[in-house]
């Protein structure tokens, strides 16, 4: 699905799954807008002589429930058509930079050409030094892990728009927070994409506006092109400018110098007959050269990512939500869960609870293949060696840990990593609080769910806190706020 529908369902979801109470939207309106998404969804699918698709229910379900919300609550219209105000950004940035670059060399002298211009060297390393970077990013995954540790900022600390629509109940304006930080998370991959395009685009433009000011006023002005050092002999200087303007003599006819002719254009000496032109034209070839064609390159490549993901925008459809909605729209059998619980063991009465809680996550016909546990240290492709995690009549594979433990890299974290790279239809994460929740305050039980949903996010699996004890807790905890992962 593209990004406005995801968008919708995802908005839709966090509103559904908040009212609890069905205070916002009666069990009726759910069940109504459900029967309608699938009549609508099967008569398009029909005219257009294809398959009735999970996405065209989707859409259209999110369609009807947006409808009936803001029937009762007119202040969320704005709310659904809100467009991001990255669109302005990627217009206004570049032409900023193109203006703050065409007024560069304001700062020098107007009527000479610094063959050391301090401004335009700068211009030039400053992304030599990016592209490097960039390279390393792509090449060393520490650099990445490292950077995805500012994720882990307490989401209690951010502020959410002042745009939120007021005087909504509370269930409803507890939906849109949540919204506004799932969507957050879940969109930061395509942000970041289109954050890219548009620095590489400033950045291009910038040099782009360097170059078209140094010609502009070579037009209205005779430049006298020279350097001065009080520290660099005519030697040295030769040697930086030959490195500078090396990609630049060797791709394009222009004229080189030599030694003499850099000896020629100290400042100190009378001025030199040549002119600047010559100096222009290099400044003006290697910008385009360094600058200006590696940075569309890359905005190019931001672009065609960001447009991938706008038009296949990633989201789960695995997730105990969907396989609900599978259900009312007639897609898809019955979900078989298979549960690989770590150094936990269940007893009877947690296994029961276990079930329940399947039923309730996806569906009355969910089943539960419960494995035996993995040991405590062992390596994973020893615990798991009997376990066919390509099994495709597998619904999902969950992995249970138990609240009271300390997630641990080495062991926790080895284990779950390679339950996502291995299992077919993807990993989900339940911890199960109830050996805990009778022992420990409020405070300690919240430090602990939020470390171990940060952990689970960390390893690309998403958590779900539950009390296997208690199985009707489920909801209860859930409308109380325990999503950590995104508010601790």
């Amino acid at each position: 699905m593209n990004e406005q529908v995801a968008r919708a369902v995802v908005l839709v979801r966090a509103i559904e799954t908040a009212d609890v109470k069905r205070e916002v939207l009666s069990a009726d309106d759910r069940k109504y807008a459900s029967s309608a998404a699938r009549e609508l969804a099967q008569w398009q699918a029909s005219e257009s002589g294809s398959a009735f698709t999970r996405e065209q229910f989707l859409e259209q379900r999110c369609e009807q429930v947006s409808k009936r919300l803001a029937e009762r609550f007119p202040a969320l219209g704005v709310f659904f058509t809100r467009r991001s105000a990255m669109a302005g950004l990627a217009l206004v940035l570049p032409v900023l930079a193109l203006l703050i670059g065409a007024g560069l060399d304001r700062i020098g002298d107007p009527h000479r050409v610094d063959l050391l211009s301090a401004p335009l060297i700068c211009i030039i390393v400053w992304n030599l030094a990016m592209y490097l970077f960039l390279v390393a990013w792509r090449l060393l995954p520490s650099l990445r892990r490292g950077a995805r540790l500012i994720d882990f900022i307490p989401a209690a600390r951010l502020k959410l728009p002042a745009a939120l629509p007021r005087k909504l109940p509370q269930a409803l304006a507890a939906g849109l927070a949540e919204f506004i930080l799932q969507w957050n998370a879940l969109s930061a991959r395509l942000n970041r994409a289109r954050l890219a395009r548009t620095l590489h685009l400033a950045a291009a433009m910038f040099a782009a506006g360097a170059m078209l000011s140094l010609y502009a006023r070579g037009l209205l002005t005779e430049y006298r092109a020279g350097w001065e050092s009080t520290f660099l002999d005519a030697a040295q200087v030769h040697a930086i400018l030959s490195a500078l303007f090396a990609p630049a003599l060797k791709l394009l006819p222009l004229h080189g110098f030599s030694l003499g002719d850099i000896e020629s254009l100290r400042f100190s000496n009378p001025p030199s007959a040549a002119g600047g032109a010559r100096w222009v034209h290099l400044y003006a070839a290697t910008l385009f050269l360094l600058v200006v064609v590696p940075r569309l390159v890359l905005a190019l490549l931001c672009h065609w990512r960001a447009r991938a993901l706008q038009t296949n925008f990633p989201i789960d459809l695995g997730q105990p939500y969907f396989r609900r909605l599978d259900e009312q729209a007639g897609l898809g059998g019955p979900a078989l869960l298979r549960v690989i619980p770590y150094s936990f063991t269940l007893d009877e009465g947690r296994q029961k609870g276990l079930s329940e809680l399947a039923l309730k996550l996806y569906g009355d016909q969910a089943r539960v293949l419960l494995r035996p546990p993995s040991t405590y240290g062992e390596e994973p492709e020893v615990a798991l060696r009997e376990v066919s995690l390509d099994d495709p009549s597998v619904t999902c594979t969950i992995a249970l840990f138990n609240l009271a433990a300390t997630p641990e890299k080495e062991n926790h974290g080895t284990f779950l990593d390679y339950l996502v790279r291995h299992s077919r239809h993807g990993v989900t994460v339940m911890i199960d609080e109830s050996t805990l929740l009778d022992r420990s305050d409020n405070m300690r039980l919240i430090e602990r769910i939020s470390l171990w949903l940060r952990f689970c996010e960390f390893h690309g699996a998403p958590a779900t806190v539950v009390n296997l004890a208690e199985p009707e807790r489920y909801e209860a905890d859930q409308r109380a706020g325990l999503r950590l992962s995104k508010i601790s």
